[in-house]
């Protein structure tokens, strides 16, 4: 009996896929989580081979990683509205299985649970065909952090202060991500950011005090990216000779 955990706000939704599970051999919904604090000891207590998370704001990478780190056999699908080409990206690269629209009938559900649960991926062709198609740049340790600081719209004396650098090297980091990302400007490079990104919050509740440095837990806590995908504006069509 293969055990899933489902991760939701929404009471509703939960007692459908229970009520969808119930009649379906081989799967049990073992448990129903509704807080963020609260998933990952349930994920401990469990042991689900499978968690299906419901994407909400509250969900980010730093999360999913931190659950993947706890168990990392269990196997990860979202469960989604609609999610952005860049969004799916970061959620592949942070080993999450699948990706489930919540418009799909309940047949489909099914089946992509067990796929998943035997081993396989599940993302829509459009998706997987915009990820052979996209733009990627892939970013070090540092510099994910630091874009994922300047878009949360952080100051160069911010950055300095939550990385435990001085400005100068912030300086120095972000001239060579411009030219790396092919942006103009740090307000270029921070819209890329967040459209990488799940949400605008903090990525520290914890923030050093003016003139103190950051210790190396506390750069640890900061989510970062692995990459960027970048959907670049097409090109305006060159005007036509009226000649």
């Amino acid at each position: 009996m293969a055990r899933i955990l489902l991760f939701t706000d929404q009471p509703v939704l939960a007692h459908g896929l229970g009520a969808i599970l119930q009649s379906v051999d081989g799967l049990e919904l073992v448990s129903t989580c509704n807080s963020t604090d609260d998933l990952a000891l349930l994920v401990e207590t469990h042991e689900p081979e499978l968690v299906l998370l419901d994407r909400t704001s509250e969900r980010t990478f730093g999360q999913l990683a931190e659950l993947k780190s706890r168990r990392p056999a269990c196997k990860i699908v979202l469960w989604v509205h609609s999610i952005s080409k860049e969004l799916a990206f970061q959620a592949m690269s942070l080993g999450v299985r699948g990706i489930l629209r919540k418009t799909l009938a309940s047949d489909l559900l099914i089946k992509c649970l067990q796929k998943v649960l035997n081993g396989e991926l599940w993302f829509e062709k459009a998706l997987t065909d915009s990820f052979l198609t996209a733009e990627t740049v892939a970013l070090t340790e540092r510099e994910g952090q630091l874009v994922t600081l300047l878009a949360q719209g952080l100051r160069n004396k911010e950055i300095a202060a939550m990385l435990g650098i001085s400005e100068t090297t912030v300086k120095i980091y972000l001239s060579r991500l411009f030219q790396k990302v092919g942006v103009q400007d740090r307000f270029e490079l921070a819209l890329y950011g967040l459209k990488n990104l799940t949400t605008l919050q903090a990525a520290l509740e914890w923030s050093p005090r003016h003139g103190e440095r950051a210790g190396r837990h506390e750069i640890a806590r900061i989510q970062k990216l692995r990459s960027l995908v970048l959907e670049r504006p097409k090109a305006a069509a060159a005007p036509r000779s009226l000649a």
